[in-house]
């Protein structure tokens, strides 16, 4: 089962690349002029590859802003700068400027052309007046260790930020401009993909209020003040075009089970709570209804409490829930991944788990529930070949998570 999940991945990111949806979308617009291209996120630099060969000589210039490791070498005319992720450093804000200064020099008869993905919200960043990027940071950390999901992240990020939220769309006004956007939202809401550079902030300051108050964030009064006062930006005209998404990457994961043999069962494609949580469920569904061989697929994304100073991240501690139910049995397999391939701030995309990983943990004397206390799902993985190594994917449309059964 391990070299049918190892196929299986592989078959699956190819699948989800984004070089073809790009292509497909370019196909369906009319550029004008010289083209001018702005990509950002972790699927960046694939985008810009498959933009610039469709458009060849048109292409004038473009800039590449994705994370560290994620870019796949230079591209004749894009500028490359790559970022932290998922908390913004001085490149994200390098990179904003620089976006902004690329733009600007486009002619009203030329095209703006962005290329978005997951991850943008913390690889292109330019804090609100009064604010500065510690203030960004510290926010952005807060939320991230108390188990807030992706939106509500979003919802914050927007209001702290000079081009999220649509803002960036305030220095296209006079070009045409589209956006081809690589979903790895639930629900591919354009308003929370990359923080919604082009798309119109639909959140209030009562949104706000609720977030705050549910993770009791203690915030600094300047920070409040900007963002209990953002207003948001809704003179857009930027056509955006949404490819790619969570439940594309699950249906591949099915094909792919089902070529080796598995009836696949899709549970969902929306996959919202604590990744202990997740990865407990899905290990624990012993319903007769399923006849073996089968595969159960769950795509989404699940959050991670931090109390402690390990290192891991969602799919991990998904997969390490899972050991725990699965010991054991000689049937099973779990395996969970981000499609980009980092999981969390670690090397790895994710875990891969059997009925025999727990007793291998004991034997080794890693005690799972110490584990989690500090969460450091990666080094326990580690020690019995627990992780999923593919290194940076050029694709990100959110998590999946694959039990197969024989």
């Amino acid at each position: 089962m391990r070299e049918d999940a190892k196929t299986i991945i592989q078959k699956t990111i190819t699948d989800v690349l984004p070089d073809r949806a790009v292509r497909e979308a370019l196909g369906g617009m009319e550029l004008s002029g010289s083209v001018y291209v702005v990509a950002v996120g972790k699927a960046a630099w694939v985008m810009a590859e498959a933009a610039a060969q469709y458009l060849s000589h048109r292409l004038k210039k473009g800039i590449v802003l994705t994370k560290y490791g994620h870019s796949k070498g230079k591209l004749d005319r894009f500028e490359i700068i790559e970022a932290s992720h998922p908390t913004p450093d001085d490149n994200s804000v390098r990179g904003a400027r620089a976006a902004i200064a690329l733009v600007r020099e486009a002619a009203p008869e030329d095209t703006v052309l962005l290329l978005l993905s997951g991850g943008g919200s913390s690889l292109m960043e330019l804090p609100m007046e009064g604010l500065s990027l510690e203030d960004i940071q510290e926010v952005t950390r807060k939320l991230l260790f108390c188990g807030a999901g992706i939106t509500e992240i979003n919802v914050l990020r927007k209001k702290l930020s000079a081009v999220k939220g649509g803002k960036f769309a305030r220095y296209l006004k006079h070009t045409k401009a589209f956006s081809v956007i690589l979903s790895d939202i639930i629900g591919s809401n354009e308003d929370m993909i990359a923080s919604g550079l082009t798309y119109p902030d639909e959140s209030t300051a009562e949104d706000v209020r609720r977030i705050v108050d549910t993770y009791r964030l203690e915030l600094d009064a300047k920070v409040e003040r900007v963002l209990y006062s953002s207003r948001p930006c809704r003179d857009i005209w930027v056509e955006n075009h949404v490819v790619g998404s969570v439940g594309e990457l699950c249906r591949a994961v099915a094909v792919h089970a089902r070529e080796l043999g598995y009836t696949p069962h899709i549970l969902t494609s929306s996959l919202q709570c604590e990744a202990r949580k997740a990865g407990r469920w899905i290990a624990s569904l012993q319903d007769p209804e399923y006849q073996k061989p089968f595969a159960l697929i769950a795509g989404g994304e699940t959050v991670v409490r931090v109390t402690g100073n390990g290192m891991g991240g969602r799919n991990q501690e998904l997969a390490l829930a899972a050991a725990e139910v699965l010991a054991g049995r000689e049937d099973v397999l779990l395996f969970s991944l981000g499609s980009d391939g980092t999981d969390g701030p670690t090397d790895a995309a994710g875990g891969i788990v059997d009925g025999n990983t727990a007793q291998r943990l004991k034997q080794k004397g890693i005690d799972i529930e110490q584990t989690f206390r500090n969460n450091d799902s990666y080094h326990a993985l580690k020690a019995v070949d627990g992780l999923i190594m593919t290194g940076a994917t050029g694709t990100n449309v959110n998590d999946v998570t694959v039990l197969l059964c024989r």
